[in-house]
């Protein structure tokens, strides 16, 4: 076995959360960090290019390519499960979608005993990281690594949704992030000048340079390595060879909600059936790892629309597609600018909610999957999900094979409310989708259709048109519980000098996209870490 040496500090996964923890604790010269990255170099062409998650998701260069087991609510389905395997993580590959969450959120990681973690607290994290298109405005920060900026294409048919949301009692809002999202906007993305703004971007490559820092690539890490329940390191492969890095001081995993429960229960910290099942050594029985998985769910309905411009016609010729390229090369402008959604819409899904509970990424195209071609006709995709699903899944290892997949199964709409909720808020996009604003693109719903009207059938329908917006979190939970598995300051119960630090430490799914909450995790516990590290010195 190779030895790398020793370092203060080791980091597993290059994503979001690993490019800011390298960031930050590779600030003091005399501290010696370690990135581990099973994936390669962000040096694809597709990778800043925003359109180009259609060409980094499902393709083993960027990402892990991942499935889910096979859901009964989702027609028996399993789904491709996207997780960046690049440097940047899920940020090279992303929605680039900028969403801190509702107030109401973070407040109930506070009300679960997890001190520090409310919105209050949060809120200057965030605008300490951003860096906002039009400076300190609109409730924003400026001046930090995360850039915001408006997008850079508008629809006639997004534009046209948002006057029909209003007339369904959803207003206009400039922008969302303020604390309770209600209302309808186009979405504010990580972008700088029409490229993508990946968390390579925003923290390593301007560190990169660092004599302190070294970044390994093509690292996949095998196993945390413990004295007793003392974390000493990380054993990796690299090229074939068995490889190993000690840690001084910790070891930090950041491999996201799905790699992070993986390594730990690889390494003997996990449940002990699961791991004796495995004939696993337990070192350390720790229920929650794995547990508590949840995701959004989008439901995919699909409008035919007429007398109006979408992606669906735009892209239907060459010399759409030429056109679509010119615009994009010579001014970064266009639909290759273009996230997978272009707007979206908070609301209740019905008056006892205390909060908007439901969202729609709206899209201006259609197609019958992910990867599938665009339909021939022109289209309009109102995708609707439940922010706060009460199913829960895991993510448990299936051998004792570093290499191979865990089993991913979220079961999905597996309770009576997230059906409730999935019915209800198809009904509300059809109210929606029959307003006013919107009757002279006569919409004509083409998935599920008309003809699919009572609770039954639309649950049904829901789970045939329902997918991941790749939002996995929970697996390693934060809290005091039984089931959490690392506590406020992110250090796993039980185990010394050894800690999560990505997504899957969310006690509770947050209202919308998962990246920039990520952020702040990482910023909150490199803080945690480095006051750690001061008074051990003091």
């Amino acid at each position: 076995m190779r030895d790398f040496g020793s370092f203060d500090f080791l980091i597993v996964g290059a994503g979001s959360a690993g490019c800011l923890l390298a960031n930050r604790l590779s600030r003091d010269p005399g501290t010696r960090v370690l990135l581990l990255e099973a994936g390669g170099r962000d040096n694809y062409f597709w990778i800043p290019i925003p359109v180009g998650y259609l060409y980094t998701i499902a393709n083993p260069r960027t990402d892990w390519c991942y499935r889910t087991e096979a859901d009964e609510f989702l027609a028996g389905r399993s789904i491709h499960y996207a997780r960046g395997r690049v440097l940047g993580g899920c940020s090279s590959i992303n929605a680039m979608i900028y969403m801190r969450g509702q107030r109401e959120d973070w407040d109930h990681w506070a009300a679960l005993g997890i001190r520090g973690w409310g919105w209050e607290e949060v809120l200057p994290i965030f605008r300490g990281l951003e860096d906002y298109q039009h400076g300190a405005v609109d409730g924003y920060g400026a001046g930090g690594e995360v850039r915001i900026e408006d997008p850079r294409v508008r629809w006639e048919i997004i534009d046209a949704f948002r006057e029909a949301a209003a007339e369904c009692g959803i207003p206009p809002v400039k922008a969302f992030n303020g604390g309770d999202n209600f209302g309808c906007a186009y979405f504010q993305m990580n972008q700088r000048r029409g490229r993508r703004w990946s968390a390579t971007n925003a923290f390593l490559r301007p560190v990169a340079k660092r004599p302190n820092l070294t970044v390994l690539t093509d690292a996949h890490a095998t196993r945390v390595r413990l004295e007793g329940r003392c974390a000493t390191g990380i054993e990796f492969t690299r090229g074939g060879e068995a490889c190993f890095a000690g840690a001084r001081a910790e070891t930090l995993l950041a491999a996201g909600a799905i790699g992070s429960p993986q390594l730990l229960q690889l390494s003997g910290i996990g449940p002990a059936p699961l791991l004796e099942r495995l004939q696993l050594p337990v070192h350390h029985h720790l229920p929650g790892v794995g547990e508590n998985l949840q995701d959004h769910l989008q439901i995919r309905m699909q409008y035919k629309v007429k007398n109006v411009r979408t992606l669906n016609t735009v892209a239907a010729s060459w010399l759409g597609k030429a056109a679509m390229a010119a615009e994009y090369f010579l001014f970064r402008t266009g639909p290759l600018t273009m996230p997978p959604s272009q707007a979206g819409a908070f609301a209740k899904s019905d008056a006892s909610q205390p909060t908007p509970n439901i969202e729609w990424h709206v899209q201006p195209l259609s197609l019958d999957k992910f990867g599938d071609p665009l339909h021939s006709f022109a289209a309009i995709t109102p995708s609707v999900c439940n922010l706060r699903p009460s199913s829960r899944g895991w993510v448990r290892i299936k051998s004792t094979d570093p290499s191979a997949h865990p089993e991913i199964r979220l079961n999905y709409l597996a309770t009576e409310e997230d059906r409730r909720i999935a019915v209800d808020g198809m009904r509300f996009t059809r109210r929606i989708m029959a307003a006013r604003a919107l009757m002279k693109y006569q919409p004509e719903e083409y998935r599920p259709g008309q003809s699919i009207t009572n609770d039954n059938e639309l649950a049904r329908a829901a789970g045939e048109l329902g997918t991941t917006i790749f939002h996995p979190v929970g697996t390693c939970k934060m809290g005091p519980d039984q089931m959490a598995v690392v506590d406020a300051q992110l250090r796993v119960h039980g185990v010394e000098r050894l800690r999560v630090i990505d997504a899957s430490i969310f006690p509770r799914i947050t209202s919308g996209n998962t990246n920039a909450p990520t952020y702040v995790i990482a910023e909150k516990g490199a803080r945690a870490i480095l006051k750690t590290l001061q008074s051990g010195r003091t």
